[in-house]
């Protein structure tokens, strides 16, 4: 693996980033520890480890590095909206975009950020998928759901739910299967069987139910089986996750956000990982918010963090 760090952002100063990544990083061993660096504000981060009560220095050779990106007027406590937080969430990772692009950091890892917080600043983006797809040129990107029994890539995500129909072009959903595959190959899986969730009750029964899935999903999935891809669809969204789930399916192809992120939330709240796709660089991901009501309190659950980490490791090994 490279040599170069997986660099974690510390997400919204105001959140639980700071502590789960804190958390995380104090349950690793000093050589694991030294893998990463931290970008991020010290004194939130010395609040994180004053209320989690672990021990975690930032100097020494086991400790990991701390890359400080001073912002002006962050709030000196946790679970407070703030602008100067969303521009300070900014700019971590725009600063880990660019050590990633540079050759100086093996992937990013990233804590939760705030939505709103991120507008208030004027940073004018649906969340980290669309962000690093315009920080790094990208002009499509894919967000994929991990967990160890169910794969979920999505063809829309933070877009409204009648925006998300249309979005479902034929050629978009065919670039989400090839992504998809491909993602699943470099993790491993060398013909990973994938299945496409239906837009309508039922994959529209015929057009009873509205003619998106003939028109729009099926086409997708002939494309691409007809390329050597093992894919099959639409399949109705009410069964295909459990079958994905006992086994049958390596990843299935959800639709839009809510269609995807249910069935993986239900079955690993605590450890999926958000992956970003069709990126040049690489990023794994927390699957959960900013939770500013637990912010500060110590009771944030670094599960979910360990598990982004672990994840960005294979992904980095395998770069």
């Amino acid at each position: 693996m490279s040599q170069a760090p997986i660099v974690i952002t510390m997400g919204d100063p105001s959140g639980v980033g700071a502590e789960v990544t804190v958390k995380a990083l104090a349950s690793l061993s000093g050589p694991e520890r030294a893998r990463y660096a931290v970008i991020g504000d010290r004194d939130v981060l010395e609040r994180a480890i004053a209320a989690s009560g672990v021990n975690l220095p930032f100097d020494g050779p086991d400790a990991p590095r701390l890359i400080e990106v001073c912002v002006k007027g962050l709030p000196d406590r946790f679970g407070e909206l703030s602008p100067a937080c969303g521009e300070a969430a900014f700019r971590y990772i725009e600063k880990a975009v660019q050590m990633t692009l540079a050759g100086d950091a093996a992937g990013i890892v990233t804590a939760p950020i705030n939505k709103e917080a991120l507008n208030a600043a004027g940073h004018h983006y649906d969340g980290h998928t669309g962000m690093l797809a315009h920080l790094t040129g990208s002009q499509s990107s894919w967000m994929l759901l991990a967990s160890e029994t169910l794969n979920v890539i999505h063809v829309s995500t933070h877009v409204a739910l009648r925006d998300a129909i249309t979005r479902a072009t034929p050629e978009r959903v065919a670039e989400t299967i090839r992504t998809g595959h491909r993602h699943l190959q470099r993790m491993g899986i060398n013909a990973p069987r994938i299945a496409v969730a239906g837009i309508n009750p039922h994959c529209g029964e015929n057009g009873l139910f509205g003619r998106e899935d003939d028109d729009q999903v099926a086409p997708a999935v002939a494309a691409t089986r007809a390329e050597g891809i093992d894919v099959v669809g639409p399949i109705p969204a009410d069964t295909v996750y459990f079958r994905a789930h006992r086994g049958d399916f390596d990843l299935v192809v959800a639709q839009y956000h809510d269609q995807g992120h249910i069935p993986i939330k239900l079955i690993a709240f605590d450890t999926a990982v958000n992956v970003s796709l069709g990126l040049p660089i690489d990023r794994a991901s927390v699957d959960h918010g900013t939770a500013f009501d637990i912010a500060g309190t110590g009771k944030a659950n670094h599960a979910n963090m360990l598990c982004a980490l672990d994840y960005a490791g294979k992904l980095a090994a395998g770069r």
